[in-house]
């Protein structure tokens, strides 16, 4: 499942890119699939340890808090 380009376009634009090349559109789609595959897996686990079929909202926040990693904030001076 292919993750469409215009909106990974126009979030790329909303942090701030005047212009947007198209390599760089289809290295974040790709991401942002890895990346969602990844937490549907864990979610998955989640809803299962839960002797649940579906998954829930609940089990996407308990997967994405295990993914999260820190980075510096924007102001940060090093």
């Amino acid at each position: 499942m292919a993750i469409p380009k215009a909106p990974v376009k126009r979030i790329i634009q909303e942090a701030g890119a005047e212009r947007v090349s198209a390599d760089a559109v289809d290295a974040l789609a790709e991401y942002l699939e890895d990346y969602a595959e990844e937490v549907s897996k864990k979610a998955v686990v989640y809803a299962k340890y839960a002797n649940r079929k579906t998954v829930k909202e609940e089990d996407i926040a308990l997967a994405t808090d295990h993914q999260k990693t820190e980075t510096p904030e924007e102001n940060t001076i090093f």
